[in-house]
This record gives C-alpha cells, structure tokens and sequence, in this order.
C-alpha cells in the first residue's frame, strides 16, 4: 500500500496554497545550468526542442514542463541542477510550440498527447541504462499516462510527477470556477489565445480566432480549440481521453505522485488513494501543504523541497532492487 505519509512539513505562514504557488515565480533564483540545444525531428514533419546536460553519465533523467512552460522554466532549471548534481545526465524537452520558436503544424501540443514523449524516451533508449521521467503540472499528466499506456522500454525505470491534475476535467473546473484561481487562468489563456491567433494567421483555413480573446474559461478554449485540433470531440471528451487516472493501474515502474492537499489546480479527483493502494509501483504523497509546483520549507532558502524529494525517491526506488542497479 504505498501512500506515503508526507515529511513536507513548512512553517506555518506558507500554509497557503496560494503563497505557495506565486512565492516560487516571483522568488526565482539562479540556477548553473547550461544546456545544449538539440532539435529533434518527428515522423509528421514537426519538430521538438530538447535541452541536454551531459555529463557521461549512464542515467538520465528526462524532465518534462508543464501547461505554457518550457525548459526555460524556474523548477525545470532547479530540478535538473538538483538531479545533475548527484550524477544524472538531463534532458529536458519542450512541447511543440513552447521552444524558442512555433512549431510547424497547424496542431501544438496537449495533456494527453503522449506521441512526443515516446519519441523522446525512444531517441534516448540507446544511450543510457536507466532513464528516469521527472513531469510537472501537465508534463506529469502526460508522464503517467505515458507509463501507464504502453509499455516503455526497458531502460525507463523510474518516474516523479510533481502536482499533477490526473483528472483534466476537475482541474478544468477548478480553475474556471473558483474565484481565487482567476489570476491563474488570466495568465494561461493570455498565452494560449496569442498562439492561437499567431497560428491562424498561419493557417487561416484551419484555425479561426475571430472572437477568441473574449474567450474566459478552459472548457470554451479546449471546446473551440484544444479538442477539434487534436482529435477530440469536444472539450469533456479530451479530458476524459487525456487524463492520466484510468491508466494508473497499468504502471509497472516505481513512480511517485506528489500533490499537495492545498493545490489551488486540483481537488481530490487528483488524489488517487485507491489507485496508489491496489498498484504497488504507484506511489501517493499528498501533504497538507505545498501549492502547486510550490513546496517551499526555507530549509535551503528558496529551493524547493520537492526538489530534495524527488533525489531521495530515485535513489530510494533504484537502489531496493526494483530498478536498475547504477
């Protein structure tokens, strides 16, 4: 039964799932990392931007950003410095369209689309014996459900999902109907609609954005936008298709779902308690405290804990046997 009792324990003026969320954005500190950039091209004529550390190591860790990131992102930066520090080579990827540059296709990416992270994990199977998958957010959505939907090759023998919404339509609701989350869904939408309309004037035929900056909810984005560009039937049918819970069974390496319980962007459709206990590989962690991607205990000035936590989980996980041995 592997629900982990949680050792996240932050002083008490950042038990605010809010503070916690906004206090890493604005408290962004300076990370050594420098990455190579490396394009990957995809069987449809598109392409992926992936940023590499490179050390000679034997491990990698795959790290991939969450809704409107990239590998530019604060806890990209901080999570590969953290991981490149005890041994692991990085390899943090963008979504289409969240590079340094817009992707080819009239398409860009989603939470469910798990084609791309194939291709990444598949470039990168030859090269290392053990690979391990670090999602945040929507990376961890894509993550999980990655894992849970066809077998990876035998090198991937670890995983961490770091506030993952596993149930895209709670979460959906969650940022269009609470109050307190209207910061949150202004910032997603402002960047989503610009591509959108960057994107039409690329593809007229193929994308409308007359009225879509009077769009104020993700279930009318993902209704007009989301869904008929990826395959879906509208914006219900993506999330249900997209979302990583039902495949959480179907996991066979050990991976850790870290929510917290005050995550303004989940509620407990998220907290998966009975999947983590009928799955032995799947493990829950879901504290009291922590926001979303915030976690934040002052124990090592602003870096964050999940950070620590994730390098105990991988050395937890690949040193009792059930990985492989480095």
């Amino acid at each position: 039964m592997p629900i982990i009792r949680s050792a996240f324990h932050p002083p008490f003026f950042l038990h605010n799932g809010h503070l916690q969320t906004i206090l890493p954005v604005l408290l962004r500190r300076r990370c050594r990392v420098v990455f190579e950039r490396e394009r990957l091209e995809l069987e449809d004529g598109d392409f992926l931007d992936l940023d590499w550390i490179r050390s000679g190591s034997n491990r990698l860790a795959i790290l991939t950003h969450g809704l409107e990131g990239s590998s530019d992102a604060g806890y990209v930066h901080g999570m590969a410095e953290a991981l490149s520090g005890v041994g692991w080579d990085i390899l943090a990827w963008n979504f289409r369209g969240c590079g340094t540059e817009p992707n080819r296709l009239a398409r860009f990416y989603h939470s469910g689309e798990t084609g791309d992270i194939a291709a990444v994990v598949r470039l990168a199977a030859g090269s290392y014996e053990g690979i391990a998958l670090i999602g945040f957010s929507l990376g961890g959505n894509v993550t999980l459900k990655y894992l849970g939907e066809t077998p990876s090759p035998p090198s991937v023998v670890a995983a961490a999902a770091i506030s993952t919404p596993v149930d895209l339509a709670s979460s959906a609701g969650a940022l269009d109907g609470r109050q307190g989350n209207r910061i949150y869904l202004h910032r997603f939408l402002q960047t989503l609609i610009a591509k959108v309309e960057a994107k039409a004037r690329r593809f007229p035929k193929e994308l409308d954005a007359s009225g879509a900056r009077a769009i104020r909810t993700f279930q009318e984005f993902d209704n007009r936008y989301t869904a008929p560009l990826h395959g879906f039937r509208d914006a219900a049918d993506y999330w249900a298709r997209a979302s990583a819970r039902p495949y959480l069974p179907r996991i066979t390496v050990p991976a850790l779902l870290l929510n917290a319980c005050d995550d303004p962007f989940l509620t407990r459709e998220s907290l998966p308690f009975a999947e983590a206990n009928a799955n032995p590989f799947l493990f829950l962690e879901a504290p009291a405290w922590g926001g979303h991607v915030g976690f934040l205990d002052l124990a090592r000035g602003i870096q964050p804990w999940f950070e620590r936590r994730v390098v105990q989980f991988l050395d937890e996980a690949l040193g009792d046997g059930v990985g492989a041995p480095f």
